[in-house]
């Protein structure tokens, strides 16, 4: 599939951070290629697999664009090329946790057949837990079509992450009932009575505990 690429970027011409920032960000597709990056490096074919409907000459222009930006930059391993986040482009992640709190309500609409990745979710997750600490630290694991990650809330806030070993607990549910869960909109016995569990429900009570 070959999409047409838009001409070279043109700037609002505006002296506001905001108009700069999409200036460099605004473009289609571009903050979804930033989504990807986040958990890690990606290889060039991960990303194509992963952003189902970008056309190839496109993903291409938008890497060659946020590299000329700062926000991406290659590298060469023994994995053979892969696109990671600069440190500038890690900072994004703040921004758009906020903007997908931001865009939870729109999710209400359900599914539909809208393509879904469960590792997007180690973004979402955390965003929407954002604001609560835990000391000592607590995590759970949580199981979404396959793909396992760990919940941690510690000391710094929220954060979630692909486990080098399985979790002791871990809830195996739907995309719709774990953020129902981070949102707060059904509680731990019912995200189990929803989906299954393995192990002690204690530390995902604890993870997924209602905001003071």
């Amino acid at each position: 599939m070959v999409e047409k690429v838009n001409p070279p970027k043109r700037s609002y011409g505006q002296f506001c951070a905001l108009a700069r920032a999409l200036d460099v960000i605004g473009d289609r597709w571009t903050l979804l290629i930033v989504r990807e990056l986040l958990p890690g490096a990606m290889r060039y074919g991960e990303l194509r697999t992963s952003l189902a409907g970008i056309a190839t000459n496109l993903l291409a222009d938008r890497l060659r664009g946020l590299e000329a930006d700062g926000i991406v930059e290659r590298h060469i391993g023994d994995a053979g090329v892969v696109y990671r986040l600069t440190p500038r482009g890690a900072a994004l992640r703040e921004p758009m946790e906020a903007l997908g709190r931001w865009g939870v309500p729109l999710l209400a609409s359900g599914r539909g057949d809208d393509a879904f990745q469960p590792r997007w979710l180690t973004l979402a997750v955390p965003a929407l837990l954002r604001g609560r600490t835990a000391s000592p630290a607590v995590e759970a694991g949580v199981e979404v079509e396959g793909f396992l990650m760990t919940v941690r809330i510690d000391e710094t806030g929220p954060s979630a992450f692909v486990p080098a070993e399985r979790p002791r607990t871990v809830l195996t549910a739907s995309p719709d009932v774990l953020v129902c869960l981070a949102t707060g909109t059904v509680s731990a016995e019912e995200a189990i009575e929803l989906g299954e569990l393995e192990g002690d429900p204690a530390p995902l009570r604890s993870v997924f505990a209602p905001s003071p």
